[in-house]
């Protein structure tokens, strides 16, 4: 144990900690007698959601000590562990956090709780599996943010695309089976392009340096043609894209925002989308910087016309879930634009809306869940008169939506103020066009 210890180094058993809780949490929660309760209403296995709630509380509490910890002044990986896995292959297990993977950790920790709670009576039926699939989603989650690895990466992104899946599937909507197909299918194209590049950057390895690897600092340092990389950026761009979801891959996103529970819109507002924005700054720009020159133009294109898209046709909404989720097309479509103008403000802008997104849009969905469990709609024209009668909700609520809309004070404000300097100063055209639709709600 000794050797192991030393062999991780300081703090580096935080990080395979953080993967390990939640999927020793889902034995634990599968263990317990299946039994319903009186005093809880019925609630098949009430005591699942309580060790549920622990277990992502523990989570999140170990993660804060990354925080700490964290020292900006170091640009390496931190809390690093480097085991090997499949040494024939060349996989390791590796992993390791920088600033950007630790916000998105915090973040990731930080919403599962809250995500727990919202479920905590509106999930009545099949309870153990339940959280079982968020304890699951929850460990690939965090491995694809923390992996060093590609090989590991791609594990990972497949490994939170299945719970997703039946979480949409099996307690969603009456169009949920419509909406979780739809998901898995666009997701699952955009993966198997990404695995083809994966493969196609670890045999040019090999053949420059005789080995096998897929390491990502490796990797990185592979030489590629022109050609190469536009075919190896286009595989990454195109499977970030649509988890972004950036238009026009972003039709998925409504259908299963709107079938989805309580907690799985919370979930895939404040965590999942982020995996997009955060594959490209991590994956797709690095790796193919001259394809991303050449790209860069399309993707801000495409970006702007997300941003203008996104808030007519969330202005048409009547169901206030779809006007926030077709918000979310425009709010990342301010991220990808920030991140196509690439300089430091936009960058920052960019980091900083995805981090305001996922605290005000997961905080929207979950105050929604708490209207639609207690009248059964999500019609905007019946949400009259709440301030009277529910005060308190009526606070959190509009702190929330003045977030969103971008209110200056507000953190949404900061980020997309910060994104549109940005592309002031990198290309006035593009920015004109976003300032004339920055804060979809608003339009509402």
């Amino acid at each position: 144990m000794a050797n192991f210890l030393d062999s991780i180094g300081y703090n580096g058993w935080v990080l395979p900690a953080l993967l390990l809780i939640p999927l020793v949490g889902t034995l634990v929660i599968m263990l317990l007698p299946s039994r319903e309760s009186r005093e809880s209403g019925g609630v098949e296995t009430p005591a699942a959601r309580s060790v549920a709630l622990g277990l992502f509380v523990l989570e999140f509490l170990i993660s804060l000590g990354l925080w700490w910890s964290f020292n900006p002044s170091d640009t390496g990986w931190q809390a690093a562990i480097d085991m090997p896995w499949i040494p024939t292959w060349g996989v390791r297990f590796t992993l390791g956090i920088d600033g950007i993977a630790l916000m998105m950790v915090l973040l990731t920790t930080f919403i599962m709780p809250l995500a727990v709670l919202g479920s905590w009576t509106s999930i009545r039926t099949k309870v153990r599996g339940y959280y079982g699939l968020l304890l699951i989603l929850t460990s690939g989650m965090i491995g694809v943010f923390l992996a060093r690895d590609l090989f590991l990466f791609y594990v990972m992104w497949e490994v939170m695309l299945i719970p997703m899946y039946f979480i949409i599937g099996i307690w969603g909507g009456d169009r949920k089976l419509y909406a979780a197909i739809k998901f898995v299918l666009y997701t699952m194209v955009g993966s198997l392009l990404m695995i083809v590049a994966i493969i196609y950057l670890y045999i040019r390895n090999h053949d420059a340096t005789g080995v096998w690897s897929f390491d990502y600092d490796t990797l990185l340092k592979v030489v590629l043609s022109p050609k190469e990389q536009l075919y190896c950026f286009g595989a990454f761009a195109l499977a970030f894209c649509i988890k972004v979801p950036l238009f026009p891959f972003h039709t998925w996103l409504p259908d299963a925002h709107v079938e989805a529970p309580t907690a799985g819109s919370v979930v895939l507002a404040s965590v999942m989308l982020k995996f997009g924005t955060y594959g490209l700054l991590r994956y797709a720009i690095p790796f193919f910087p001259d394809a991303f020159v050449r790209c860069a133009p399309l993707l801000n294109t495409l970006a702007v016309i997300g941003i203008i898209y996104g808030s007519l046709v969330a202005f048409a909404q009547k169901d206030v879930k779809k006007l926030i989720a077709y918000s979310s097309v425009a709010h990342l479509g301010f991220v990808v634009l920030g991140l196509g103008m690439w300089n430091v403000k936009a960058v920052d802008g960019a980091m900083l809306i995805n981090l305001s997104h996922g605290i005000a849009t997961g905080g929207l969905f979950l105050c929604i869940g708490v209207i639609y469990e207690r009248r059964h709609t999500r019609k905007i024209d019946e949400f009259g008169g709440l301030a009277t009668i529910m005060p308190r909700y009526f606070g959190v609520f509009m702190v929330m939506t003045l977030a969103s809309v971008g209110l200056p004070g507000t953190s949404g404000f900061v980020g997309e103020f910060l994104t549109l300097l940005g592309s002031f100063d990198a290309y006035k055209g593009f920015a004109k066009l976003g300032v004339l639709f920055p804060h979809p709600k608003a339009l509402t």
